[in-house]
């Protein structure tokens, strides 16, 4: 079904629904599906909350930019950043550039209610979830707002953001 000359990229909050929908997402356009989080601990060698821990969010974001560069080089695929990528000019330039970027929107009662489950979300372990989650959404929503795709995920199934995401891509032109 692909078709698909060029890498998606899914931007938004942690919570969103990035990865989720991401593998769904790349299963129904037959394309593999890469979670930049998981290839930043891969490379590192340790878990994002150690990262953070032994040296901090600017050598995490140092990182997170050096490998989604590298998997920008990659053959199309579908690739979910995490929540501060698409924040960082040129992690986003590079998006930009050679990906098509989607935006998973979703309302902040329904991210608060998905990270509740995980406690694996380095800049929401200090402090109160809902404030810390409020913040950075006003924050990162400019930047997200600056995706080629706006989709809003909501409270439902994953399966419908997929949906939402392959008409939207149709329209576009950038799937048949």
């Amino acid at each position: 079904m692909s078709g698909i000359d060029r890498t998606i990229a899914l931007v938004g909050m942690m919570g969103a629904g990035k990865s989720s929908v991401g593998r769904r997402l790349a299963a129904r356009l037959n394309l593999p599906f890469r979670d930049a989080d998981s290839e930043i601990e891969q490379a590192a060698g340790c878990s994002i909350t150690e990262i953070f821990a032994r040296y901090g969010e600017a050598a995490f974001r140092d990182g997170e930019r050096r490998v989604i560069a590298r998997l920008l080089t990659e053959a199309p695929h579908v690739l979910a950043t995490g929540g501060g990528a698409f924040i960082d000019e040129t992690t986003r330039q590079a998006l930009q550039r050679q990906a098509v970027t989607i935006w998973i929107k979703a309302p902040l009662e329904v991210l608060l209610t998905r990270v509740q489950r995980r406690d694996t979300r380095p800049l929401l372990n200090n402090g109160d979830r809902r404030e810390t989650l409020t913040r950075l959404l006003a924050e990162r929503e400019p930047f997200y707002a600056q995706a080629n795709i706006t989709v809003d995920s909501g409270d439902g199934p994953h399966a419908t953001a997929v949906e939402r995401i392959i008409a939207t891509l149709r329209e576009n032109g950038v799937m048949a």
